[in-house]
């Protein structure tokens, strides 16, 4: 059974303050997954975890992460210049993007990150933007087909608009290799929250016998392997959480079978996990505001699909527990809805859970990572705040809710911005 990280007691002390609904998130729980991650991959000396920005872009939370040597793995520049705000040295800056802006590719290049090449096109692209090759770069592969892990098949690569093909992978390290480039480094996402411990090691293991024919065959120097993200989380309670201790010594086992005998012991693994990283340690918090009865039972909260997004997007789930209800049955079945214009704005449809009363706080689970992120303002609806629930107990608010005047900023060029502004 999923057990939320907050109690009915703290909702409402938490609440005399700051108003649902929001986002909190467990600062303990993130430290103590961080850490296991670092000491699965301590056997390799170059690891490092470069946390996906997009997940959660919060720099208190980040913080957190570079407390055990992360850095940040960015997709725009407006993550970039997030990760330079909060002083990360470019070494610790990943960026990987695709279909890139010119302008992207030159802050990155001044920023000194490492660059993520997504297409073959970009190796000409980034050379016309910034006048040069840089000497460590990273290409990010895609073999197309589908991806499958003993006879299951995890995702379809042949469908994702990512990557190098193989035969572009050998062309265009030859390209580089050519311009000046001298480290170079394999990227690859193949599949999404995975819940197995068989994703990554299968994985790596596919990329070092890559890794060994490019130097075989190009003559270059691989410095690290990105194994990206997809790791999952159970949003299930049914569902098996995967043990990132025994991922890493599948990983371990991968890299001392191929690349080890090819010379190849220095090269680092990083990582890029965003979901496995804070999902789980994070909480849509919500209140019960109205309860409707027509062809269907239907709970109305105060949060709605800009606060999380993805039931209404993807489907999915997301455990919902009813703070001050755990131990009750489960013997109602509700839609629980927030209030867009949009009939796909349900949290849950026909879940199972407790008897649901105007004023009951819910819990939704696994906001951590894609929750907040992906907010909007759809109906003129407001993104919530964020609060870190910390170690000791406090509550430390480390993303304000916004507000009218927050929505109205982009018309600062009518009067009808000053309007608003005083009137809110």
């Amino acid at each position: 059974m999923k057990k939320a990280f907050v109690t009915k007691e703290m909702i409402e002390e938490i609440t005399k303050t700051y108003p649902t609904p929001f986002h909190i998130y467990d600062e303990k729980g993130i430290r103590e997954n961080a850490k296991a991650l670092k000491e699965a991959f301590a056997w390799n000396k170059g690891y490092k975890e470069f946390f996906a920005v997009k997940a959660t872009p919060n720099p208190f939370l980040i913080n957190i992460l570079r407390d055990y040597g992360c850095g940040t793995d960015c997709s725009s520049k407006t993550e970039l210049m997030l990760s330079h705000a909060m002083g990360i040295p470019g070494n610790d800056i990943m960026f990987s993007s695709n279909d890139t802006p010119a302008e992207e590719f030159a802050y990155a290049a001044k920023l000194g990150a490492t660059i993520n090449l997504d297409d073959i096109t970009h190796i000409d692209f980034l050379e016309k933007t910034i006048g040069y090759i840089p000497e460590t770069i990273s290409c990010r592969y895609n073999p197309g087909g589908y991806f499958a892990i003993a006879n299951s098949i995890m995702d379809n690569p042949g469908d994702a608009k990512y990557g190098f093909t193989t035969e572009q992978m050998f062309e265009g390290f030859k390209i580089l290799k050519e311009k000046g480039a001298k480290n170079f480094g394999i990227h690859a996402f193949l599949a999404s929250n995975t819940v197995t411990n068989d994703y990554y090691p299968t994985l790596a293991r596919q990329l070092f016998e890559l890794a060994v024919k490019l130097k075989e065959e190009v003559g270059v120097h691989i410095g690290f392997i990105n194994l990206s993200g997809g790791i999952g989380i159970p949003y299930k309670p049914e569902d098996q959480a995967n043990d990132i201790r025994l991922i890493g010594e599948g990983v371990h086992k991968a890299f001392d079978e191929v690349l080890v005998p090819a010379g190849m012991g220095d090269v680092a693994i990083y990582t890029e996990l965003g979901r496995f990283m804070m999902a789980p340690y994070g909480h849509l918090v919500t209140k019960a505001i109205h309860e409707k009865h027509t062809h269907k039972e239907y709970i109305g909260v105060d949060a709605c699909a800009v606060n999380l997004m993805r039931p209404a997007m993807y489907g999915a789930y997301h455990h919902i527990t009813v703070l001050g209800k755990e131990d009750r049955p489960c013997d109602h079945k509700y839609d629980v809805v927030g209030s867009l214009c949009e009939n796909n704005d349900k949290f849950a449809i026909d879940r199972m859970l407790p008897e649901i009363e105007i004023g009951d706080y819910i819990a939704i689970h696994d906001t951590g990572a894609h929750g907040f992120a992906m907010g909007y303002n759809y109906n003129g609806k407001l993104k919530s705040a964020e609060l870190l629930l910390k170690e000791d107990g406090n509550v430390e608010l480390i993303r304000r809710a916004e507000t009218p005047a927050d929505y109205f900023a982009t018309f600062d060029c009518f009067d009808i911005y000053k309007k608003m502004i005083e009137e809110s």
